[in-house]
């Protein structure tokens, strides 16, 4: 049965209604008439025409999706409703992702008003409080009350925070007004941002101590040699933090260029030690990004344990690239303990203490730390379950859901909302109200259980994405056919093994790129269940003779297996069967894992080390995932253990012996 079908099916039968009880429209109404309404709504809303959400509004009462209705107008008008509409629309609609989100739009707006009577009647209502600046204002309010020290819970969700923020920023200046703080951590929050190339953040958190220092963190940022080679700042003692802004800005710009500056004897004398530390640790990091010999000579210049998190993560890559186990170990040691408890992190402190291990007890220990997180979840735990012994196995099933635990999810009004939205063309809208509902912190939320109901459900109506992130969170159990399941198995299959490729890594790419939605669509244009570039799907054409090819049916399914296969091909051939390499360039262009193997005389790498050492979070965290994917579906497929290792294999720098082919991919 389609997806359409089956969604109207269980319209029909009041599945989407409001609550179990109540019917999906009001008597005679024109399901198809409600869905163009709530469509023009959702324009209006994001146009914020007020006027046109008001008139609308009144045609979809009784309608499945009528909270998102009220919601949009309401909240385009948020402003200036009054206190009494707002109660009106959380008592109507309680206990909905429509009140909860309203809610904390409520309390930026009373935050920002500093309406704390208002704010603090309000805020322990609010269920969802995963919104910082919100929690920010919380503390704001708190510490404005009674004088509360909420120093230390504001900083650490400020110096998180990648983007500029009001509310946290509200906060951190009252502390800093009251003499309450101390000013250093608004200065490490602006060094977070001139080494993140964040602008925005780095004058926000400077201009809270003095609004005319951000007219010299402009200057800084656009001309940092400039700044440093005035005379006048190497004797005003006033000056250092800008002294080390310029020097992070430089770092970020040309670590070679920053190394040689701090060697200068005015700086050594200038900066105090933590500062010299924290800009070793920058210099250091953009030099591993570059992958150059130089990092662990950088970071052998500060201490580990003044550097930022960010710091020792790359100081320990550049540690496993150069194959110094030492130096390993004495970055993760460094971590802090949130960052050191991460799979990534325990996975290679075992392999540290592994390849140094003088005796049976810290052998032991290594493996203790394997096996605790070796399983079949991720890239890490895959690595630990080979570490320990073992292959990558289907783990047994768990009791099948009952009629009880199905028809509980069926009857789920936010998951009905959610799948309802979503059929009609508000994926976005159904994919936040799905994620509320099925949220463990959220009151009253689901176990693991009812997290596999509510996958089943969005699995039989075929919304993949949903039905895979939702079976992804499970903890006590896990369902591998459910969180991997192989939509269009016998097209996927039947290209796969035209073109003699694995079709367990096709099933894994589609998994990460797109989780199985047809009509999927990038911000960078990538269209489809393969996410395919426009060019690239004209160029893949032409190679694999697709003669018929028009732009217009890049999301159709099998036009898309056919050109996003093909390229994949090609591309795996091009990497010599790589298939890390092929991941890499599949994401973000074959040129920059070229560049990434390193020239010849770079050293030759365990893949999962070259992995770690991407430098795109995005692009390293895709081609993890990609693999590990990829081992569980050969499971699913063989039903023959599998090993990740294999497919890993080694990284090194491209054989010059070998004969160049396909430099023009795309």
């Amino acid at each position: 049965m389609q997806f359409s079908s089956i969604l109207t099916s269980f319209a029909l039968c009041g599945v989407f209604a409001l609550s179990a009880s109540a019917p999906v429209m009001a008597q005679g109404r024109d399901n198809a008439r409600a869905d163009e309404t709530i469509l023009e709504m959702a324009q209006a809303y994001k146009q914020r025409d007020r006027k046109r959400l008001s008139a609308l509004l009144p045609q979809l009462r009784g309608y499945v999706l009528e909270p998102w209705a009220a919601y949009w107008e309401l909240s385009a008008r948020l402003d200036e409703a009054s206190s009494n509409e707002i109660q009106d629309f959380m008592e109507r609609y309680t206990g909905s992702y429509l009140e909860d989100r309203l809610r904390a739009e409520w309390l930026l707006q009373l935050g920002r008003k500093r309406d704390w009577q208002a704010f603090n009647r309000e805020y322990p209502k609010y269920r969802m409080n995963d919104d910082k600046s919100v929690r920010c204002y919380a503390l704001l309010a708190e510490h404005l009350s009674g004088g509360t020290d909420v120093n230390a819970a504001v900083y650490d969700i400020w110096l998180t925070l990648k983007d500029a923020d009001e509310g946290c920023a509200a906060a951190a200046e009252q502390l800093v007004k009251d003499h309450s703080t101390r000013k250093q951590p608004v200065w490490l929050r602006a060094r977070l941002g001139m080494e993140n190339d964040r602008l925005r953040v780095a004058t926000q958190a400077v201009g809270l101590l003095n609004d005319s220092w951000t007219r010299t963190v402009n200057a800084i940022y656009l001309n940092p040699g400039k700044y440093l080679n005035d005379k006048l700042t190497a004797v005003r003692p006033q000056t250092r933090e800008f002294v080390s802004l310029a020097l992070i800005r430089q770092a970020y710009l040309d670590p070679a260029e920053a190394a040689a500056e701090m060697e200068k004897l005015r700086w050594k004398t200038q900066l105090t030690q933590e500062e010299r530390n924290w800009i070793w640790g920058v210099i250091g990091k953009r030099a591993a990004m570059k992958q150059s010999d130089e990092a662990l000579h950088y970071f052998a210049k500060g201490e580990f344990k003044q550097m930022h998190e960010d710091h020792l993560a790359w100081a320990a890559r550049a540690a496993l690239r150069a194959g110094r186990w030492n130096q390993v170990r004495a970055a993760i040691a460094a971590m802090p303990e949130t960052l050191r408890n991460e799979p990534t992190w325990i996975y290679w402190h075992a392999r540290a203490l592994l390849a140094q291990a003088s005796n049976e007890s810290e052998r032991a220990e290594a493996l203790r730390l394997l096996e605790g997180i070796a399983g079949v979840r991720g890239f890490y735990e895959q690595l630990a379950l080979e570490e320990t012994g073992q292959r990558i196995v289907t783990p047994e099933k768990p009791a099948p859901l009952t009629p009880q635990e199905k028809e509980a999810a069926r009857q789920n009004p936010g998951l009905n909302r959610a799948l309802y939205a979503i059929r009609i063309g508000l994926r976005p809208e159904g994919v936040r109200e799905w994620n509320y509902t099925t949220n463990l912190h959220v009151r009253g939320g689901m176990d693991d259980r009812a997290l596999l109901a509510a996958a089943d459900l969005a699995c039989s109506v075929e919304v993949w994405d949903r039905c895979i992130n939702t079976s992804d969170r499970t903890k006590t159990v896990v369902d591998l056919e459910q969180r991997y399941p192989m939509p269009f198995r016998e097209a996927v299959l039947a290209r796969a093994k035209k073109i003699n490729l694995d079709p367990a890594y096709v099933y894994g790419l589609i998994r990460q790129e797109s989780r199985f939605i047809m009509d999927a669509r990038s911000h960078v244009g990538a269209s489809g269940l393969m996410q395919v570039m426009p060019a690239t799907a004209r160029w893949t054409a032409k190679k694999i003779g697709l003669t018929d090819f028009q732009p217009q049916r890049i999301t159709e399914r099998d036009t898309n297996i056919a050109i996003g296969t093909g390229y994949l091909k090609l591309v795996l051939d091009n990497f010599g069967g790589s298939m890390p390499m092929a991941a890499a360039a599949y994401n973000a262009g074959p040129s920059r894992p070229r560049t990434w193997r390193g020239q010849i005389g770079a050293p030759t790498v365990e893949a999962a080390i070259w992995a770690e050492n991407v430098p795109f979070n995005e692009t390293r965290d895709y081609v993890k995932k990609v693999l590990a994917n990829t081992t569980n579906y050969a499971a699913l497929i063989t039903g023959q253990p599998q090993s990740l290792k294999a497919r890993l294999g080694l990284v090194g720098p491209r054989d010059p012996a070998l004969p160049d082919a396909g430099l023009d991919l795309p």
